[in-house]
């Protein structure tokens, strides 16, 4: 029998480097993990540069290659994914952002760029949608929440450009910057200058809500300040079900991956619960693929909390997700029908706290594979495996020929 269908799971950032912590081993190594370990030894293994050797792959970029979208070629920045995923519909041309809700001190320094991983935001961002006035620029804006301490910003007008600077200083300690031109030229100038009008007013709107005094007296870190970067011009991109002839969904609480789903045509699927972070409901995540599979012919799945724990540097803490996941994905052992196809888009290790060049597992589970002789999933096990080394533009294909979706070259 050929399988039919590919159920794509990605374990956002779960490959590391070896950690003092765990006397030098990765928090996959280290992990409790018979799930993915009975997958990896139905399987075929590999580890995979997602963009190529040597080259940090952001979130964005990854998840773009993977899909087979060159990044090169379609990626301008991660603002405007950003504003799909957070439920802002954006036209060819027009310009995102990604913001984060971050702290600022009374003497105007950032002390918290994630305002303390601050969850419930709608408020905020509503505030900030009502109260902000970019009129005498002739610009519209949408700024919506995304997940966690995340939002996003979209800027509809004439004569903008996106090659703008960030405001974040990327570290705390500081105050935040002001936004530039990257490129001469008169549309990038006027972007610059919407953005730090924005900025001006949506602090001065911040400082007096409610919800951030409340939080003060709480001793928690009041959300007063928005963060933005990854300024990008939304593109044109070529339908997933026209490219590969599948229907598809996404699943995923990042509004990112979701963004990047809604611009190449994926369906998005809402699962109660999911978080992107430690607390995430993994269990509904899952329940949520396999009941998509029964109508799509591709579900992609994006889990986070791995990630996460890497850019806190918390080496023990994704030991423990990684367990955690491991038990969610049980159900996928039951699966007979589909492709299954689980990787990380890149590694994101606890010592550097930041995403890392370094290869990263996967495994292709289903029906048609030459199963190799790997039975754990880890960094290590998987680069003995049967498909070598390999780059994530070549992952979908491999799955798309074992579903005889594969077009033939040549006669």
């Amino acid at each position: 029998m050929t399988a039919r269908k590919i159920l794509f799971i990605v374990l956002d950032g779960v490959s590391d480097r070896p950690c003092p912590e765990l006397s030098g081993t990765t928090p996959l190594k280290a992990a409790y993990t018979p799930v993915l370990d009975k997958l990896a030894a139905e399987g075929v293994c590999g580890i995979m540069d997602t963009i190529a050797p040597g080259v940090r792959p952001g979130s964005d970029t990854a998840h773009l290659a993977l899909l087979g979208y060159d990044p090169n070629k379609y990626y301008t920045g991660r603002g405007p994914l950003e504003c799909e995923g957070s439920g802002i519909h954006m036209a060819p041309g027009m310009i995102g952002l990604r913001c984060n809700y971050a702290t600022i001190s009374s003497e105007g320094l950032v002390i918290d760029r994630r305002a303390g991983r601050i969850q419930d935001t709608a408020g905020l961002s509503k505030a900030i949608q009502d109260g902000v006035d970019l009129s005498k620029f002739g610009v519209g804006f949408t700024f919506r929440s995304g997940a966690g301490h995340r939002a996003a910003l979209a800027l509809k007008g004439p004569d903008l450009g996106h090659s703008v600077s960030s405001n974040d200083p990327k570290r705390e300690g500081v105050a935040p910057l002001n936004v530039k031109s990257l490129k001469q030229a008169a549309e990038n100038e006027r972007t610059a200058a919407v953005c730090n009008e924005f900025v001006r007013q949506s602090r001065e709107i911040l400082f007096d809500l409610p919800i951030n005094k409340d939080r003060v007296k709480n001793g928690l870190n009041p959300a007063n300040v928005v963060l933005m970067r990854g300024a990008g011009e939304m593109g044109d991109f070529e339908p997933f079900p026209k490219k590969y002839g599948l229907s598809g969904s996404v699943i995923s609480a990042a509004s990112l991956i979701t963004g990047i789903g809604n611009a190449v045509g994926l369906s998005p699927v809402h699962v109660e619960g999911i978080t992107g972070s430690q607390n995430s409901n993994l269990s509904g995540k899952v329940a949520a693929a396999i009941q998509e599979l029964k109508a799509r012919d591709f579900v992609l799945v994006n889990i986070k909390g791995a990630d996460e724990s890497g850019h806190d540097g918390l080496a023990e803490q994704k030991r423990a997700f990684i367990e955690k996941m491991d038990a969610a994905l049980e159900p996928l052992l039951g699966i007979r029908d589909a492709i299954i196809i689980l990787c990380a888009d890149h590694s994101t290790p606890c010592t550097i706290k930041d995403h890392s060049a370094d290869p990263v597992p996967v495994i292709i589970r289903g029906d048609g594979v030459r199963m190799d002789d790997v039975v754990s999933f880890n960094e290590y096990s998987c680069a003995t495996g049967g498909l070598g080394r390999i780059t994530g533009a070549g992952l979908l294909p491999i799955a798309l020929d074992l579903i005889n979706k594969a077009h033939k070259f040549g006669a």
